[in-house]
């Protein structure tokens, strides 16, 4: 009974487990975002090209 309140009371390597938490979040976030910024990227560069198609005449 002692080693398992002793084994509960321990805190021992709490903080690393916290901060790997922290970091999953961020990158979790950062991949999020990297996602939707490609989106938009996409379809700037992809309106851009259809506008220029349609300015030169379309290719001819």
């Amino acid at each position: 009974m002692a080693l398992l309140r002793r084994f509960l009371r321990n805190d021992t390597g709490a903080t690393a487990i916290e901060y790997a938490l922290v970091a999953s979040l961020m990158a979790a976030a950062i991949i999020l975002g990297f996602g939707s910024a490609a989106d938009a990227l996409k379809y700037l560069f992809s309106d851009n090209n259809s506008k220029l198609v349609q300015a030169l005449g379309n290719g001819n």
